[in-house]
């Protein structure tokens, strides 16, 4: 009985813990959000989130290694719907790179899915970028040039903000997995990252900050491009 009752009470308190992290994670990436839009000049440009079909932050992803680089991190996604932005689906990212490199440095991470091959990369359990959907490092500006590709048959932009920085990031590589402690701890059940991204369950109070966040992103971009 004592037994039981100490794990009884180790999951609950992991459950806890695991659920102030994700809602953390979702305040967080918000946070992002806002303060990447804050400056116009160097944020994401209008065109690239007028065709966005999904938005996905990582905020402050782990990046570092000594001539060998990793990535690790956990973030949140959501994609549009017929009646606005959809719940929240948590992911995991883990990835590799090559180079020198020295050092740790946290980084926020921003990816753009631009198209519905794009995703349906993003409704599965995993996908590995590159290898399974193409991206490429995003245009930043208050307007993407013309002379560029970002809107051609590019899946995913993807964006980094490093020690107040901000400008495109190629992972190539990096792998994206369904976080399944986080989804569980936030809707409290099974859901699937295809139920939540395809507007099928509704979005938690918990949500509200990050998903206000991008709804307001492209009407901020509108805004500031006009002056």
């Amino acid at each position: 009985m004592l037994l039981v009752v100490l794990l009884s009470l180790a999951s609950l308190s992991w459950a806890e813990s695991n659920l102030e992290s994700s809602t953390d994670r979702l305040d967080n990436a918000g946070k992002v959000l806002r303060e990447i839009m804050a400056a116009p000049d160097n944020g994401i440009p209008e065109e690239v989130l007028e065709h966005a079909k999904c938005v996905a932050v990582v905020p402050h992803m782990i990046k570092g290694g000594f001539v060998f680089g990793a990535e690790n991190g956990r973030g949140v996604a959501t994609c549009r719907t017929a009646t606005g932005w959809s719940a929240p689906a948590f992911f995991a990212i883990t990835g590799g790179s090559w180079g020198l490199q020295i050092g740790l440095e946290g980084v926020d991470l921003v990816m753009i899915i631009q198209n519905e091959k794009g995703m349906r990369k993003l409704l599965t359990s995993k996908f590995q970028l590159g290898a399974d959907a193409s991206a490429a490092a995003g245009p930043v500006g208050r307007h993407a040039s013309a002379n560029t590709d970002w809107k051609l048959d590019t899946e995913i932009l993807t964006y980094s903000r490093a020690k107040g920085a901000f400008a495109g990031l190629t992972l190539s590589g990096a792998s994206i997995r369904r976080d399944d402690d986080s989804m569980e701890s936030i809707y409290g059940r099974h859901v699937t990252t295809k139920a939540a991204l395809l507007g099928k369950i509704p979005a938690p109070a918990s949500a509200d900050a990050f998903l206000n966040a991008v709804k307001n992103a492209k009407a901020q971009a509108v805004a500031e491009s006009g002056k």
